[in-house]
Order: C-alpha cells, then structure tokens, then sequence
C-alpha cells in the first residue's frame, strides 16, 4: 500500500520536491552514454531497462524486493468469501495487477460472478488511473479517484466522504501500511482486506544487491531509480545489516543521483538526508524522461582546453573527440579538477573528493593513473607546492 502507483511506460529539485519536467528532448540513441544507472524493480523492470539501454546507459540490474503471487490462493479466496458475504460499502482499489489477480483466482474458483454481484452497488474509489483501468477492465465503474495517487490520499478521500460508520473492502499492495487502515477503524468503518500478491526480501543467494550496494558507495553509478517505497525500505535494511548503509547515504548525498518515481517511494530516502528527483506525474515514462533530461542536463561538463574540447558524460570522457572511460577515482579527480575550471585545486580538496579520503602516496598513485587513462597526460598540472590544475 505504500508504493506509489506510476507504471506506464514511456534540474535538480530540492529534496523531496517533485521536479518539473523539462521540455520534450526527442529520443537520441547517445542521451544517456557513458551513464551508469541502477534499477531496483522487480516487476516491469524490463520496460525500464530496455528504454535506459535503448538512450546508450550501462544498467546494473538488482531487484532490491521481488513481487510474487501468493503461492496459496486460500487467503484470497477466504477474503473474497468474506467480502460476498458484506457487500461492501465502498471499495478501495489501489493497483491495476492486485484488482487483476483478485478477479482472476476468483473466477478460477467460480466465485467471480458472486464477487461482481457483491460490488455492483458499492461505491469504488481508485487511488489512480491504472488502479480505474483495473476496475474498469473487470466490468465495475469508480466514483472518484484519490488526489495525489497515493494510499494515504485515498484514505483521506475515503474518510472525507464518508463521515458515518461504513464497511470498507482494501485491495492491499503487497506490503500493508497498517497505519493507513488503524485510520479507517478510528473513525468507525469495519475494514475488509484482500492482498493478492505480496512483497518477497531479497534472496540472499542473489549478489545483485550486494554489488549495487557496493557501486552506490564507491560512486560507481550515476543514477538509481527507485519504483516502490518497499523497495527502497528492502535497500536501506540491506545496506544496514551489512555495515555500510553511511556509504551508501553518503553516496547518493555525493556523486549518485536518486530518482523515485513519486514522493511515497521517495520518503525514506529524504528521511536519510538524500536529495531525491521525482516526476510531477507517478508514472515510469515520466521518471524515464526526467532521469534522461536532468542527467544530460546537469551531469555533462564541457570544457575547452588547451589539448581539446573536454567533456565528462558519466564514466566516459571525450578529449578533442578522443573516447576514455575512467574507474571511479580517476573519474572523480577529473570532476573536481574541471569544476574549478582551471584553477588550482589544492591536494587536501582533490583527496577527500574520491569515493575512499586518499593519503599524500595514494594521490600521488592516482593523478599518475588519470593521465595514463587520458588520451592527453598533459591535460593534468602540477603547480608545485600547491596542487594541481587542469591545463585551461
């Protein structure tokens, strides 16, 4: 119930603020090369990648939580029979594939027509548009629709709307947000659920999370997107139980973008202090779009030198149109050393900029790497007894 409900296809904002999309770029094959993008979600994470892939991004794919249909339909059906039995008042329907999997195991167990017959008088009210395609495509109609697409806005709509005692049936997302129903029972409504699906932990024989955890903290990725708040509680857990969940926060809060596909999914990681990006429309098309145009947008540097024009998109640098591609160290010195633009970068400054605080032998060992990954080593200065430049 805590997932935001955009799954349709296809700037830095403040933290927790939907971003306003940016003006339609049209489909490039190159947008998004040289990028590094993490994709959390287990169902429709296809679409996702394919489109990532499509624009030129290298994926890493880690399901941090795995959407599967309840291996015993019993508790389905024992709800299912409860509600028949109610008819209820109002029906809260909050995705497309819950309503789906309920009318199907229904019907399977030839309870489908009793279930319409019990709902073609209650009032539905849907917590958005693939929640009312759901509704719509099993033979019933919604009155209303919630105002911000998330479960707490349908209780409220809900509790707005009905001010006296009623019997309210729940279509659950596969994780339950108790809160959400104790504030249907407090204000006198007898409460109904149906889950027809539920969330599964990682399986802990799966080294995707783990290795996902690990380029999050070594800045390895660019981007991470994010289509579920259990998912992002699944991440965060992950990374506590093994130690490391400071490096992952002080990752995204540093170098790898957080982008969420709505504010319910985008909360826990505002509750750790990470600035997260989200569409103005729950929708994975939207979140596609924004991921492209903000990190074109604002994760691309040119820069003309004296050795050619250079430009930094991702792990990938062109000098005067010559293709590297950097670990995350060398990657690293060479933002900072183009953020100042020519200006001299002292030691201390260029050493707490990579993902692991360098000493003065380990800088050393890295600059010599990063001009042997450039096409041009001289591009890298020293300036003696001050630090180092980029040759502008």
């Amino acid at each position: 119930m805590a997932e935001d409900s955009g799954r349709a296809e296809a700037g830095a904002a403040p933290a927790g603020a939907p971003a306003t999309d940016a003006a339609p770029v049209g489909f490039r094959f190159d947008q998004l090369d040289g990028f590094r993008i993490g994709v959390t979600s287990d169902r429709r994470s296809e679409d996702l990648i394919d489109a990532l892939k499509r624009r030129g991004a290298t994926v890493l794919h880690a399901p941090t939580l795995k959407m599967a249909d309840r291996v015993d339909d019993e508790p389905i059906l024992a709800d299912t029979r409860a509600m028949i039995a109610a008819r209820p008042d109002v029906l809260l329907a909050t995705t497309s594939y819950g309503i789906r999997r309920w009318f199907e195991v229904a019907d399977a167990d030839g309870l489908g027509d009793e279930l319409l017959d019990a709902l073609k008088d209650t009032t539905i009210l849907v917590r958005g548009p693939k929640a009312r395609g759901g509704i719509r495509a099993a033979g019933l109609n919604d009155t209303g629709m919630s105002d911000q697409e998330t479960t707490a806005s349908l209780v409220t709509k809900t509790l707005n709307d009905f001010s006296s005692p009623q019997t309210v049936a729940i279509q659950l997302h596969g994780y339950t947000d108790e809160h959400q129903l104790d504030r249907l029972r407090a204000a006198g409504h007898r409460v109904l659920t149906v889950a027809p699906y539920r969330w599964l932990s990682p399986d802990t024989t799966d080294p995707r999370v783990e290795r996902l955890i690990e380029a999050i903290a070594g800045q390895q990725l660019d981007a991470v997107t994010f289509t579920s708040a259990p998912a992002v509680h699944a991440l965060i857990s992950t990374a506590e139980a093994l130690g490391r969940l400071n490096e992952v926060a002080g990752g995204f809060r540093s170098a790898v973008l957080a982008a969420a596909v709505g504010p319910v999914t985008a909360e826990p990681l505002i509750a750790l202090g990470i600035p997260v990006i989200q569409p103005q429309r729950f929708r994975l098309g939207a979140l596609i779009k924004l991921v492209c145009d903000h990190l074109e947008q604002h994760r691309v540097t040119q820069l003309q030198t004296r050795h050619g024009l250079l430009e930094l998109r991702g792990a990938v640098v062109l000098l005067d149109g010559t293709r590297s591609v950097l670990p995350p160290t060398s990657l690293a010195l060479l933002r900072t050393l183009a953020a100042a633009g020519g200006d001299v970068v002292p030691r201390v400054s260029l050493a707490a900029s990579t993902p692991t605080m360098l000493d003065d032998h380990a800088l050393e060992v890295a600059l010599s790497r990063l001009r042997q990954n450039l096409t041009q080593p001289a591009l890298v200065e020293t300036v003696i007894k001050r630090g180092y430049r980029l040759a502008i």
